[in-house]
């Protein structure tokens, strides 16, 4: 038995909320907005370091952007 997970996030609900565009939270972050995108597609998990900072611009903390789902996978 294997044990996968995934990384959800609600940027996309949280970037709203603040009125941002996708543009203004990755030059608040210092990343490109390709980026932002990806992070809110969850084609791209974040470092560490960009998540806390996701959290210090959208002021809240990690686990009101990011929940971490994992699934049992037979093998």
């Amino acid at each position: 038995m294997k044990k996968k997970g995934t990384l959800q996030n609600r940027l996309h609900v949280l970037r709203a909320e603040h009125k941002m565009s996708q543009g203004d939270l990755a030059k608040k972050v210092g990343v490109s907005r390709q980026t932002i995108s990806s992070l809110e597609a969850n084609r791209y998990n974040p470092s560490l370091l960009l998540a806390f900072e996701l959290a210090r611009v959208l002021e809240t903390n990690m686990l009101e952007i990011f929940t971490y789902e994992h699934e049992e996978e037979m093998k």
